[in-house]
């Protein structure tokens, strides 16, 4: 039975030893050679001492810690992608299409494998592949800016080595490095590349036609020497050996002489056409030269062009959007203005129909109050007004100081008042009396406030006629 027990024991220490031996094995991670593993979580410090994001891996091996680590993978195969980039803006302000193909991958040195590990990780192939040429396209199109066209078209190693410089310098901050540039043809919309193509061509073949004519020139100027020097030698030893045969010789000599001035003169005319085709040979190259120059200001011209018109196109709509704009905030006040003078009509008018209205009421009700007879209420306001009325009057002369006026008096007159009684009182006949005012307003005093005196003489004269009349009738 004990035994049975140890070796119970046994079993279970050897399943336990296993078991953390194959846990340690499937943490145990190696990393191939086409890839390039990334452990990240919790991996140590930097030598600076701040905690690293990642380590990274190549051709080597590392366990992973459970629950603090983890792991993934970076693959090294290259991508090659096609970069037509179109338009591009040279120095000479000519736009040119350039269409290449780039070969990328993700580095293995040191500190680029580690920007790798920071942007890269996780991206799709396809997604990595777009990155890169976005950086790319910015490149060439900046490396382009800076060189004339000839110099891209002719010297194609050194824009080779500025593009590549450039563009691996901007892929390291990504991660990635740059293993091959392909250009191929680059062609220009304007037409100015085929133009420097015609003016080389046209040059070689300048250039072979002069020297194929200098060459028949040499020849034929060396075979009349030949001839020459030949025929001087045979009539020297003609002359020597035979000298009757002088006049012969003579004849003989003039004939040559006619001969060589035709041969002369067939040599100018070989001359004067060599350097006539040398001459169309210039003319052509000018032509072509110049045709370029054309081209070359023309496209200068349209570009310059369109510069101007665009830039007078924008101000103009930008001066449309101010001027809209400054109409609507105009607009805008003014039917605000329109609308505080509206409320403010409206109230005032809402106010004295307020007071008409109560003014109506007050008049109603005094005229109930006076039994409803109007004349009786037009009495009554009028009483309640009087105090005022003769307060009006005396204001008329209130402000005369009768101790500065200085009045020169001669005695009584007719009569019998002094000049100074007549003054005073002719002043205060200038105050017209309440009848009067009254009168002037269209209205007449009521009775229970006076009447004129000249108004009751009259009256009462009449009153007092009309008995006696009477009486006279009665006594016939």
């Amino acid at each position: 039975m004990e035994n049975f027990a140890i070796l119970l024991i046994i079993c279970v220490i050897v399943l336990i030893l296993f078991a953390v031996v194959v846990a340690i094995l499937s943490r145990y991670r190696k990393c191939p050679s086409d890839k390039i593993l990334v452990i990240y979580g919790k991996v140590g410090t930097d030598e600076f001492g701040q905690p690293r994001s990642a380590k990274c891996i190549h051709g080597g091996a590392a366990f992973i810690v459970p629950v603090i680590q983890s792991y993934q993978y970076l693959d090294l195969t290259p991508i090659s992608m096609n970069v037509d980039l179109r338009n591009a803006l040279s120095k000479q302000n000519i736009r040119i299409n350039v269409p290449s193909r780039f070969t990328v991958g993700i580095s293995t040195e040191p500190g680029v494998m580690q920007n790798a590990a920071e942007r890269l990780l996780g991206l799709k192939m396809v997604e990595i592949q777009e990155l890169a040429k976005d950086i790319i396209f910015g490149q060439l199109r900046l490396i382009i800016a800076t060189m004339d066209i000839e110099e891209i078209n002719a010297d194609r190693d050194k824009f080779l080595v500025a593009v590549s410089k450039n563009v691996e310098i901007e892929l390291k901050k990504i991660g990635l490095r740059l293993i091959n540039v392909n250009v191929t043809d680059i062609t220009d919309e304007s037409g100015y590349l085929n133009a420097l193509g015609k003016e080389a061509a046209a040059k070689a073949v300048n250039d072979a036609k002069k020297s194929v004519a200098e060459q028949n020139r040499d020849g034929e100027i060396g075979q009349a020497n030949a001839q020459q020097e030949q025929r001087v030698q045979v009539a020297k030893a003609n002359a020597a050996a035979i000298e009757g045969e002088n006049m012969s010789r003579v004849a003989v000599a003039e004939s040559e002489a006619v001969r060589r001035e035709r041969e002369a003169e067939s040599l100018r005319k070989a001359t004067a056409a060599e350097a006539v085709q040398a001459a169309k040979a210039k003319q052509e190259a000018y032509t072509a030269q110049q045709e370029a120059e054309l081209t070359r200001a023309e496209l200068e011209k349209a570009t310059q062009k369109a510069d101007v018109i665009v830039k007078a196109e924008i101000a103009k709509e930008q001066a449309e959007i101010d001027a809209e704009a400054e109409a609507e905030v105009i607009r805008r006040k003014a039917r605000g203005e329109a609308d505080a003078i509206f409320a403010r009509m409206e109230a005032e008018a809402k106010g004295q129909q307020e007071i008409l209205t109560r003014q109506a009421e007050g008049m109603r009700a005094i005229v109930e109050a006076a039994g409803g007879d109007a004349n009786a209420a037009v009495k009554l306001l009028i009483a309640e007004k009087l105090e005022d009325l003769v307060a009006t009057q005396v204001e008329a002369i209130k402000n005369i100081k009768i101790d500065k006026v200085t009045v020169w008096d001669g005695g009584q007159n007719a009569n019998g008042q002094n000049s100074t009684a007549g003054f005073i009182s002719g002043m205060m006949k200038a105050v017209p009396p309440l009848n009067e005012l009254f009168k002037q307003a269209g209205m007449e005093l009521p009775e229970f406030l006076g009447k004129d005196l000249e108004e009751a003489a009259a009256q009462a004269a009449a009153e007092a006629e009309v008995p006696h009349v009477e009486s006279e009738i009665v006594e016939e």
